[in-house]
């Protein structure tokens, strides 16, 4: 039960898609108040999140989660042919090149 109709309005976005909050600089829509807030650390420069082994420093969480593999040497990414590991899904699309022969980067 929601406490507010604003509340509710809010949750019914997640169900129906409709986005109800545009970012003032870019035009952006967002479903949720706090999406956009977090949106807005990338037009203020705004850097939050500090990674832990060298200091860097990211606006999402998101983008420091994929910076410490780095560090960590983590590879989530499996080529589904050959087995080889990625630390990012870019990576990964661009190894699969080899194997489909079809070049990632041509217009």
């Amino acid at each position: 039960m929601f406490s507010q109709r604003d509340y509710l309005k809010t949750h019914m976005c997640v169900h129906t898609g409709e986005k109800l909050f545009k970012c003032e600089v870019c035009s952006k829509m967002f479903n949720r108040n706090s999406n956009l807030r977090i949106h807005m650390r990338m037009h203020t420069g705004e850097k939050t999140f500090k990674c832990d082994v060298c200091e860097k420093m990211y606006c999402h969480n998101g983008k420091l989660k994929i910076h410490m593999r780095k560090h960590t040497g983590e590879k989530p990414f499996k080529c589904m042919v050959c087995d080889k590991m990625f630390s990012h899904s870019g990576g990964l699309k661009k190894h699969m090149s080899i194997h489909t022969r079809e070049n990632p980067f041509q217009m």
